[in-house]
This record gives C-alpha cells, structure tokens and sequence, in this order.
C-alpha cells in the first residue's frame, strides 16, 4: 500500500492524456469495450459469472464489486440486494469508495453516471481500474506503470529488426510487437522467420490465437479493429499487452535478478573511477591556488592611470578567464566526493579517505586563502585607482566650471550699463524690473558655483596638483569679475526703481482721467443718442412723459460740465509733470482713447441739440391732442350702436322663443323688427366714417370705449342674419301648420316642451333632452332595448347629420308626421273603396275616369311597380295603393 501511495501521482500523470470530458472516438469506444470486456471477464470466470454488456452489467454494481474482490483479493461491504436504483447506487459508491481507498482519484466519475449506464464514465472506470490492479505494480529499471510497460516490451522486441515499440497504438498494428513478445517467451510456440510486416492480418491473428489456446490470455482485440483503425485504442492495446506482461512475469524475474549482478559490478567499477579523478583534480587545483596567491600578494604601485587600469584589466581576466573554470572544477570535485560517498553508502561500502592533504576540507581551507589575497588585491587596485581618479577629476571638474560661468559672465557687463530705461514706458519699465529682478536670482544662483570653483582650486593646491598656477590665476580673475558685477547689479537696480516711481504717478494720472472720461463720455454719447432719438407715442401722457424727462435732462447740464472742467484738469496736470521731469512719453493714454479734443467737440454737440429736441416735443403734443379728439368722438358713438345691436338679439331671440300669439302675428313683429334694423344702417356708416379717420390718424387703440370697427361689423351681420333666420323658421312653421294641419294649440303645446328641455337657451336640443321630451309628449319608452331602437330610429330622423343636436323645426317636422299617421291611413282606406267599389282592388281605367289627366297619369306612374298582385293585369290591392301613394315608411 505505501508504494502504492508513492506511485499514485506518477501512473495519474502519465495518464493525462486521458479526458473525461471529451466524447470517446467512435472506432476507439468500440475497441475499448471490447478489451475492457474480455478483461472484466478473465477475473470474473474465477469466480463464476461473467459479463456481456460492460455498461449495463455493472449498473447494479454486483458484479463491479465481484470484479474487485478477485482482482485485489480483499473482501468489500455486503451488497445491498434490493433492485431500486438507492440500492444499485449503494452498491457502486460502496466500489468507488474502495477504489478510492486505494489511492485512486476518481474524477468526475459518479455512482449515478454507473447506474444510468453511462458508456464514458463506465469505460472510464473500468481503465481506472485495469491502471490501479494491473499496470501500475509493472516496475522495469526504475521505472513503472506505462513507461516500465512500454520499456519491458522495448527490451523484449530489442532482439528483433523489424520490431520498433515506440508507443501503445501505431507501434502494434503490424502484429510483430506481439507475436516478438511471445517468441522471446516461447520460441516454440511461433515460427517467427515466416511472417512478414506486410502482413499484418496474419500476424495479429497469429499472436492472439496462440496466447488465447497457450497461454490462457483472452482474444481482448480485433484483427480488422486494429489494422482498420489509424491509430488504435492506446489503452486496449496497454491493456492486452500487460497481460502478457503479467503471463511472462516469472521469467523477467530471473532477467531482473542478472541483471541486478551486472549491476552491481558496474557500480564497483563507476566508483573506482571516481577515487581516481577525484585524486587527480585535487592535485591540479591544489597546485594553481599555490601559483596564484603570490601574484595577487604583489602591492607594488604604479604611478599612471593607464598602468593602474592594465593591472585591474589583468585582475579582470583572471575573475573572468582563469577563475572560473577552477570554481567549476571545485564544484565538480565537491559533488564527485559527495557522490562516491553516496554510492558507497547505498553499497554498503566502507567511506573513501583521499590522500594526506587532498581532504575537501583541506582543498576548502585553500581556496579560503586564495579568496582573502583575491579580496585584498581588488580593494589595493581600487583604491589606487580611485586616488588617481581623484586629481583628474578634481582637474577637469575645476576646468567645466570655469569655463560654464566664464561662458555666463560674458556681455554681463555691457547689459548692467545699458541707459534703455530711460526711454521706456511703465510697462516696459517693470518688465525690465522683472528682468533685473532674475537677474539678481541667476546672480545670487552662480554664488555657490563661484565658491565650488575657489574650493576645488584649493583642494588641488593642498593635493600638489601639477598645473596649480595656472588654475590659480584663473580663479582670480573669475573672483575679480563677480566682485564687478555685483556693484553694476546695484547701480542699474537703483536706477530702474526711479524711473519707475515717476512713470506710476502718470500712470495713476492716466488711469483716473480714463475712468472719468469714459462715463462721461458715454454720458454725452447717450444723450446724443436720446436727442437725436425719434420718438412714437400714442397718448397724450406719453408725451407729457418725454417732456418731462427732457427739462430733467436740461437740469443736470450745469453739473456736467463741473466734471468735464475736472477731467481737462487731470490732463493740465499730466502735462505739466511731463515738461518738469523731462519725461520722454512714448505714446498717448494706454488706458483710453478719449482726449480732451474729443471731449469738448461732444459737448458742444450736446449744447446743439437740446433746443432742436424741445421743438420736437412741442409739434408731438399738438399731434396726440388732436389724437385724442379722435378716440372720443370714436366711442361716443361706439358705445351706443354695440349695445343696441345686442338689446335687439337679444329681443329677437325671445320672440323666437316666447308663444306669444299666432305665428302670424310673431312673424308680423319680426318683419317689423327687420325694417327698424335696416333703417338703423345711416348711424353705422357714420361710425366707418370716424373710424377711417382714427386709421389714417394711425390710432391703434382706444381706452374710451371696448368696442372696436371689427366688433360693430361682426354684431350687425350677426344681427342681419338671425332676423332672417327667425323669420324663415317662423315661415317654416306656418307651411308645417297648414301642411300638416296642426292646431295652434298644439303647435304652443310643442314650443312649451322644447323650451322647457332647452334649459341653455339655444334653440337646440341634446339627445338625452330630447329624448326626456319625447317621454314628456307621452312616447313610449318603457322596454329598454325597444325604446333604445326606436330612439335610434327617431334620432336618424330628426338629426340625419348625426351632430347630436335637433333644432325645434325638426322636432315641429317629426310631431307633425308623427300626429298625422292615422288620419292619413283613414284617408288611404277611404279613397280606395270609393275607386274600387265591390272589388278588392282598382284599374287604372279607373284612375283616368275619376281624376284629372295629368294626375292620373302621375299617379299610373307611380303605381306601375306594385300592379298585378292579384292576378289581374294593371290591378292594385289596397297595400300597394297606399305604398304606391306614400311610401313604404309613411303607413
């Protein structure tokens, strides 16, 4: 078990190739259920059973675990015998368990995926299985599992030319690697001289035969399978050949056992060989470390650089030529002891005893000495070497400063004496301030370098520097220049802030005449503007208003010109200070534009304009008055006519609505109505007249009254039309009258319920009003679903546009049909029985006879449609008379 243990990682590894999660080739699966069957079989016939279908058969997991109670010898957990799929999965997690007991690591392979007779994960386990009980325990050489498979079937086939196992599929598919292990074993079974590798059909046959009858291992793999296939199943083929390595493995043994004797003597003899090169490389280094040590003891300085370097190019050489192959030499010897004790050790060998002074120790202890003269040797020719860098570059360093500030001081002096200040404006005196002001910082900056450049001249004086004279005068003369510099750099700096001083206070002078001048400039500029304006007004306020604000305007003139005065003082001012100091002004006010010209021309303009403004204003105002006139004479009249014209609408409309007296006498008042109306139309043209003098007088609006030309215009159309509306409806009515024969009691009887349900006044009635009329005029609306038909039927009447109002002439049009049904029926009857006498039907003879021609012919016309119904050519029973006449929906 604990070998096992060991190994576990190492068969896992070289089976990786293997993947759960990818499907089985097609060509592969089959030969893999084969293999694995039969192998499955070669255990269970020991106990009696066997096996057909692997992926079925197992799903119980009786047999599985059978399988493995032979092959390991070892008794598992009773089986549950039960025949529900708990008990099957019990029975095969109760194998997984002990194959994973025994160290195997079950991936993705679950007791349910047995039971559902999951071909994959079952061919799976099964190579798990044939891994762990029969191809893990093959060791060859150290080597086990596949590789100490695949090495003892390279060893058995060595012997044989046409024979090359290099892997467990395309290597076999000849047949010779089999039928070569057999004849290694057993010569006698196969007379190998007589096969050929083009043959490969023969052959495979051949070896499974011959171990199925002689050597008791099953037929596992097909002949076609293998030779058909491109690349044969590796694990069928792994597994079939460790049974013949299991059916041979008594006569390996002898082999391993000859072999562990030449073993053994060539272990001898590697440590034999050993002892001597140890020997012989310890002499060798030995004696290199004792040439060595007195060359890296010599300390004898040089006095130049370039023999300094030569020496540490030398040391160089050594470190990187000659040292190393002695360290590797070293190194080589270490391990070669540690090695030969090891192998003597693991021989039960007694230790090996270099000669006196050749110990590791001892080699050790001069290699140790040989490192401190090393160590030595360097830090001699560093510091030597550093020494010599020293005045050098102490030398150069002197020489790259000088030369740096040298190049900075040039034309410095010339600058400082420069008079360009005094011709410059203030901004361009405080930009040469600032300009002398980084001076002064670079100045204060190169202090340092002059103080390095004196000290390192010092240091090389102290170090006895050869050229010390020269670097000396040098030095002075870049003191003597900085000491020059420093007394420029005050002079200018003192100059500049002078002129700065006096250049402000005009500055400050400049900047206050800007900021007055500016709004007083734009004052004048703004009253300019305002008196030259042209100005639209439409009242009389309106210009009461300007005015005013013009003699407000007028007051303020004397104050402005105090500040004008002021402003032309603060330029005197600057003229003044500008002749006293000799100041040379470069250029006019930065700050503005205006100048005192510019100021004094504005005002006299202003001064020109007020009185040219105050006429202006007086001629608007005689304008607005007569303006005014306009708008009142306007609405005097305006304000009569509008609300005449909406006093007779109003009358008209409750004539309209009212029953007072006949319909003659209401149409009677109505036509006088009319003629008052069209005798009031002098007064309105009269109106367009005053109103055509307010738009030439481009009057836009009037406070005096709230009617305008277009409101008058609208109200007496208006007005014209619903007189005549009124009385063509009340002339409509009197035709209904007399057409349908309504009584002037019925006809008020109408006009009382329409008005009732008109509650808004608007001659109109809504569908749910009228309806609630009609139930008040004694209709029949109980049934719900018949009164909503019949209602429907009316209102496509009374409202055929389907606007959802009826208007009371249609409501006096429906009543009148409605009332006259029944008369009109009697009439039909009655003027039928007269024409038909004792028939039941009339002739048109008959028509001719007792009416007038033209009449009966209209009336033959119309009846021609409905004639023959009873048989009699040209006869008319009594519907088709009464049809004839009035219609289908009339009776």
């Amino acid at each position: 078990m604990d070998h096992y243990d060991g190994e576990t990682n190492d068969y896992r590894q070289q089976e990786d190739d293997w993947d759960r999660d990818l499907l089985l080739d097609p060509a592969w699966e089959k030969q893999q259920r084969k293999t694995f069957t039969a192998w499955c079989n070669s255990h269970l016939r020991k106990a009696g059973t066997q096996i057909e279908n692997i992926e079925e058969d197992f799903r119980d997991g009786l047999k599985l675990m059978l399988l493995l109670e032979v092959i390991s010898g070892e008794r598992l957990a009773k089986p549950e015998r039960g025949k529900m799929r708990v008990h099957k999965i019990s029975n095969v997690n109760k194998a997984l368990n002990f194959i994973t007991r025994k160290g195997v690591k079950l991936v993705s392979i679950g007791a349910e995926e047995i039971v559902d007779g999951n071909a994959k994960m079952t061919l799976g386990m099964i190579w798990t299985i044939i891994l762990r009980f029969a191809i893990q325990d093959i060791s060859v050489e150290e080597t086990s599992a596949k590789e100490g498979l695949l090495l003892w079937c390279q060893r058995k086939t060595a012997p044989y030319k046409n024979v090359n196992i290099q892997n467990f599929h395309i290597s076999w598919k000849d047949g010779l690697g089999f039928c070569a292990l057999i004849h290694r074993h057993r010569p006698e079974l196969i007379d190998y001289g007589k096969l050929r590798k083009d043959d490969p059909m023969t052959n495979l046959n051949t070896a499974f035969d011959v171990a199925e009858r002689y050597l008791d291992i099953p037929r596992m793999l097909d002949a076609e399978d293998i030779i058909s296939t491109l690349r044969p199943d590796e694990k069928a083929v792994m597994t079939y050949v460790s049974c013949y390595y299991h059916a041979f493995s008594g006569k390996q043994k002898a082999e391993t056992a000859a072999n562990r004797i030449c073993k053994v003597l060539a272990v001898n003899q590697d440590n034999e060989r050993l002892m001597e090169d140890y020997e012989k490389l310890a002499s060798d280094l030995l004696e290199w470390i004792r040439r060595t040590i007195p060359w890296l003891e010599n300390r004898v300085p040089e006095n130049t650089m370039a023999a300094m370097q030569q020496k540490l190019e030398d040391f160089r050489d050594y470190r990187r030529l000659h040292k190393p192959p002695k360290v590797q030499e070293k190194c080589q010897l270490e391990i070669n002891f540690n090695t030969l004790q090891t192998k003597l050790r693991l021989s039960n060998r007694p230790a090996f005893m270099p000669s006196e002074g050749k110990m590791v120790s001892d080699i050790s202890n001069a290699w140790s000495g040989l490192e401190g003269a090393e160590k030595g040797y360097e830090e001699w020719l560093l510091n030597e070497i550093r020494r010599l860098e020293r005045l050098d570059h102490l030398a150069e360093k002197f020489r790259q400063k000088a030369t740096i500030h040298e190049g900075w001081t040039a034309g410095k002096e010339d600058l400082l004496q420069q008079k360009d200040f005094e011709t410059a404006s203030l901004s361009e005196i405080k930009a040469l301030l600032k300009k002398h002001e980084a001076f002064e910082s670079d100045l204060a900056a190169h202090q340092d370098r002059v103080e390095q450049i004196a000290a390192i001249a010092q240091e090389l004086n102290e170090l006895d520097y050869y050229d010390s004279p020269s670097v000396n005068a040098r030095c002075q003369r870049i003191c003597d220049l900085w000491d020059t510099l420093g007394a420029l750099t005050q002079k200018r700096n003192e100059a500049l802030q002078r002129t700065e001083k006096l250049l402000e206070t005009i500055d400050q002078l400049y900047l206050e005449f800007a900021k007055r001048a500016a709004p007083f400039n734009n004052w004048m500029e703004g009253a300019m503007e305002d008196l030259q304006d042209t100005f639209i007004v439409h009242t009389i306020e309106e210009i009461q208003g300007l005015t005013a604000a013009h003699e407000q305007f007028k007051a303020t003139l004397p104050e402005a010109d105090k500040e004008r005065q002021a402003i032309l003082g603060i330029h005197n001012e600057i003229t003044k200070i500008v002749q006293t100091y000799h100041v040379n002004m470069a250029g006019t006010n930065p700050y503005t534009t205006i100048n005192p010209q510019t100021i004094n021309a504005k005002w006299e303009k202003v001064r020109q304009l007020v009185p040219q403004r105050d006429q202006a204003l007086v001629e608007e105002h005689a304008r607005q008055q007569n303006n005014e006139r306009l708008r009142r004479q306007f609405a005097s009249q305006a304000n009569v006519i509008g609300p005449w014209i909406q006093t007779k609408m109003e009358e008209i409309g409750r004539i309209s609505i009212e029953m007072h007296g006949t319909l003659e006498a209401q149409l009677t008042q109505l036509r006088q109505y009319e003629k008052n109306i069209v005798n009031y139309k002098p007064k309105i043209d009269q109106l367009e007249g005053d109103h055509q003098l307010i738009q030439e007088a481009l009057i836009f609006d009037n406070r005096h009254t709230n009617y305008t030309m277009e409101h008058i215009r609208v109200g007496w159309e208006q007005l014209l039309t619903t007189i005549a509306r009124t009385i063509n409806e009340i002339e409509n009515q009197i035709l209904t009258r007399d057409a349908k024969g309504i009584s002037q009691d019925q006809m008020n009887e109408f006009r009382a319920s329409f008005n009732h349900f008109d509650r808004d006044h608007s001659g109109t009635l809504g569908a749910e009003e009228f309806k609630a009329c009609l139930i008040s005029l004694g209709f029949d609306m109980a049934n719900e679903t018949q009164s909503e038909a019949e209602f429907a039927r009316i209102m496509s009447v009374v409202d055929p546009n389907r606007l959802g109002l009826v208007t009371f002439q249609a409501f006096i049009d429906f009543m009148s049909r409605e009332t006259a049904d029944t008369d009109t029926a009697d009439q039909v009857m009655a003027s039928f029985k007269v024409l038909a006498g004792d028939k039941n039907y009339i002739l048109p003879e008959e028509l001719r006879r007792e009416l007038p021609p033209d009449q009966a012919e209209y009336c033959i016309a119309r009846m021609a449609p409905y004639t023959g119904r009873d048989g009699v050519p040209g006869a008319l029973d009594y519907m088709s008379f009464s049809t004839a006449l009035y219609g289908e929906s009339d009776l």
